[in-house]
């Protein structure tokens, strides 16, 4: 009985956050809607923001499970273009749900936010395996995160000044321009700047290190080696 009134409470909070015309609900409509009492919503949800939070994660599911379940190409580079489009895609089909995920007043992150990063962060480990990203992943991670939610928090909310999806692409190129190299650095012509090598080197370092467990070093070792190596990576070029 206690899980099917918690399902309950979830499944029509969930329904009144996506008919809401600004995407805000309160937890008296809750309660009516799925008729229950108060003391009810509070015990499993602990406060709105818990029901919100649990809100986005119901919500957030089904695109997860189609990221955990997908199968990863030999072209990470391929799978975070589609990434990115896919989490776009999500938003403008779940445009309260998406508001609601990314809205300041959510002290908590979802639990949905946070393993959407670490999906995005494990493609990255992979092209950085593969010498294809110029900078650390968790720096990457952080770079294409945050356009990815910017410009699809832009073309939900502000449909009628962004109102063409190409510009998710050019942004998503662009950026995937100045993080991802076009190629294997080892198959760069003569004339690429070493400048730009060095970085790239030392991302692949550093992902295959942790690929392979430390490689050998303890695991202070490998933690030190790790910093420097993200160090030389994120460092930004003298100009």
């Amino acid at each position: 009985m206690s899980t099917s009134t918690r399902t309950r409470i979830l499944e029509v909070a969930a329904a009144l956050v996506r008919e809401s015309p600004d995407g805000d609900i309160s937890t008296r409509a809750v309660c009516e809607a799925a008729k229950v009492g108060a003391p009810a919503l509070y015990r499993h949800f602990g406060d709105k923001e818990g029901l919100l939070s649990a809100v986005v994660d119901h919500g957030f599911e089904k695109y997860l499970a189609t990221k955990r379940e997908r199968g990863e190409t030999t072209d990470a580079v391929e799978d975070l273009r589609r990434g990115w489009d896919s989490h776009v895609a999500f938003a403008l089909d779940n445009r309260n749900l998406y508001r609601l995920m990314n809205s300041p007043a959510m002290r908590t992150p979802p639990a949905a936010a946070l393993e959407s990063h670490r999906i995005l962060t494990g493609d990255l480990e992979r092209a950085a395996a593969q010498g294809r990203i110029r900078v650390a992943p968790e720096l990457a991670a952080q770079m294409i995160m945050s356009a990815n939610v910017g410009v699809a928090l832009m073309l939900v909310s502000r449909p009628a000044t962004f109102d063409d999806i190409e510009v998710s692409h050019r942004v998503r190129d662009a950026l995937y321009a100045t993080v991802l190299t076009p190629m294997l650095v080892q198959e760069e012509s003569p004339s690429a700047s070493a400048d730009a090598e060095v970085p790239t080197v030392a991302a692949r370092l550093s992902a295959l290190l942790r690929k392979e467990h430390g490689a050998g070093l303890s695991t202070a070792e490998a933690a030190l080696m790790k910093e420097w190596l993200d160090r030389v990576a994120n460092a930004r070029p003298e100009t």
